[in-house]
């Protein structure tokens, strides 16, 4: 029976556990390598040369920017593609990751070397990708696959493919610069804050793997 002020009986309730990123173990993936979104990520990373030649080459910008936004449009499609065909792999899980690091990294050493963006931007981007490559020496030390990609990494992924585009149609004269300019490096930096949290999230996943593995006592040691 309850009263006026509430339940007379307060029913136990189960405490919340707060959901952390799991590690997704790739080598659990089938072993697939002729697959639609595996032939989507090639033909990315194919166009990671190309797009460099343009950018250093003949300074084709609107090419370039071409083929970062069709780079950014696979990049969505392959994932889409990898559920809705059921075709993921672990070909695939590296790839994809791997495709979408080259286009920033190849992207901003070709900003930097024509001026485009300041140094401090291109440090912070590629010391975060020196980090977590220390990183993933260290997982596989413990003999553990790479860390699932985080939300996170994926949205500021996403906000420097299209940041990167837009500063180089900003880098010039006229009304179109003028009107970019503000929302490119917004973007920019948007997209270098939540890449260097995205990499922070994957540190703090890593120390937690590893002070995890160091606390199970070594086989034959007493408990």
């Amino acid at each position: 029976m309850t009263s006026s002020n509430g339940p007379s009986a307060v029913d136990p309730v189960p405490p919340v556990e707060i959901a952390t990123p799991s590690v997704v173990d790739r080598e659990q993936l089938p072993d697939r390598v002729w697959t639609l979104p595996n032939a989507i990520s090639v033909l990315r990373l194919l166009g990671v040369p190309l797009f460099l030649w343009l950018l250093l080459g003949p300074q084709a910008d609107a090419w370039a920017v071409g083929v970062l936004m069709v780079s950014g449009f696979t990049d969505w499609l392959d994932g889409k593609l990898a559920r809705w065909l059921n075709q993921s792999s672990r070909l695939g899980a590296l790839l994809d990751p791997a495709a979408d690091r080259l286009y920033i990294v190849s992207t901003l050493v070709a900003l930097a070397v024509r001026e485009i963006i300041p140094v401090w931007i291109v440090a912070l981007l590629l010391g975060r990708e020196l980090v977590l490559g220390v990183a993933l020496l260290v997982l596989r030390r413990y003999g553990y696959p790479p860390l699932q990609v985080h939300y996170l990494g994926k949205a500021a992924t996403l906000l420097l493919l299209y940041a990167f585009p837009g500063l180089m149609l900003a880098d010039g004269d006229g009304w179109l610069a003028t009107l970019l300019a503000p929302f490119a490096w917004a973007l920019t930096i948007w997209g270098t804050a939540l890449y260097v949290l995205a990499g922070l999230f994957y540190l703090i996943q890593t120390a937690g793997i590893v002070r995890a593995e160091r606390a199970v006592p070594a086989p034959g040691t007493a408990s």
